[in-house]
């Protein structure tokens, strides 16, 4: 099948019968045209469906375009959709446009992304770090003025702004509400410990067994990044010697493989607290009790920080934490046997 040619600017000039330079000055507003003139040429680039090529007009005045990048790990993963809409309904009246890229959790693809979107002079950038990624050579960028903020996670290398969830405290609430309600043998259940909201949430783990007078036993400690492995996990912290009585589940992956795995199993006896809340939530029986983020918010509060730097703020980097919040539902209420 032919190729279909869009309309050019040499067409939209021959139409109107005015040269390409004129058409130029009104695609770009870089020149006098009389008022007839410019309506003429507007009304010809509608009618024959002319797109100019900002991207390639921008990279030839070294101006910078109208989008802002943002690298996140997991396009399957609500957290970070719902982040991204947070963060775009706050831009969306600066005339900005988000474009979203997968990094699979991948240092290389994160570096690739990142490469991407500033050789098209994106207006920012954000970024949420892969488990294993460095971001030194981002420093060059942003001595220029290219504001950067990273999410959820920060940087590794360089000193930018930042924005996370409260992840030690909201897993301390989670943790103290379980014992609460009298649990002693509460099994924790996370993602790789390379990453940096797993570290936060296991501290805040330990250090609340730890006031509340309970051993550490690292047998109790799982790792669950997807469904199916923390479902997995679940049989095993309740099988053989380990015998926990609750379940915290350090993320919303893991939240609902421990849903599935008890579900397997058809314990209703054992107690579960989720980290980040899940759709459908309150329908689950027992309902299921999660210590909350907002990541919209965390998106408002990048959108707040890019903004703020993009008006010419150029104060020391800073770090905005959102909090989190306990919903009791049920799941978490459950005493000890």
């Amino acid at each position: 099948m032919p190729k279909v040619r869009g309309a050019t600017m040499s067409d939209v000039a021959r139409e109107v019968g005015v040269t390409a330079k004129t058409v130029s000055r009104v695609v770009n507003g870089d020149g006098p045209v009389a008022e007839e003139t410019r309506a003429r040429v507007l009304e010809a680039m509608a009618r024959l469906g002319f797109r100019p090529n900002l991207l390639a007009r921008n990279m030839r005045v070294g101006a910078r375009d109208s989008t802002v990048g943002l690298v996140i790990p997991d396009m399957g993963n609500p957290f970070f959709g719902t982040l991204a809409g947070g963060f775009e309904t706050a831009v969306r009246s600066r005339g900005l446009t988000l474009i979203v890229g997968s990094s699979n959790e991948t240092s290389e693809l994160e570096r690739s992304l990142i490469s991407t979107f500033l050789a098209r002079r994106v207006t920012a950038l954000l970024v949420v770090p892969s488990a294993d990624s460095e971001h030194r050579s981002l420093r060059a960028e942003r001595a220029a003025g290219l504001p950067v903020v990273f999410l959820d996670r920060p940087a590794a290398g360089i000193t930018a702004d930042c924005v996370v969830s409260a992840n030690r405290e909201g897993a301390r609430a989670g943790v103290a509400h379980l014992i609460a309600h009298g649990h002693r043998r509460i099994a924790f259940i996370g993602d790789s410990p390379k990453l940096y909201t797993r570290r936060e949430r296991f501290q805040g783990y330990r250090d609340t067994l730890a006031e509340a007078g309970i051993p550490f036993d690292r047998a109790l400690v799982e790792i669950g990044h997807d469904h199916e492995a923390a479902a997995a996990a679940v049989g095993r912290v309740l099988c053989g010697k380990v015998l926990a009585t609750a379940v915290f589940a350090a993320n919303n992956f893991a939240a609902t493989g421990a849903v599935l795995g008890l579900a397997r199993l058809g314990r209703r006896d054992v107690a579960l607290v989720g980290f980040d809340d899940l759709p459908l939530a309150e329908v689950l029986d027992p309902p299921l009790t999660v210590v909350a983020q907002d990541p919209a918010e965390i998106g408002r509060a990048a959108a707040g920080l890019l903004m703020s730097r993009l008006d010419g703020d150029r104060s020391k980097a800073r770090t905005v934490v959102v909090p989190t919040r306990l919903i009791a539902r049920g799941s978490g209420e459950l005493p000890a046997p």
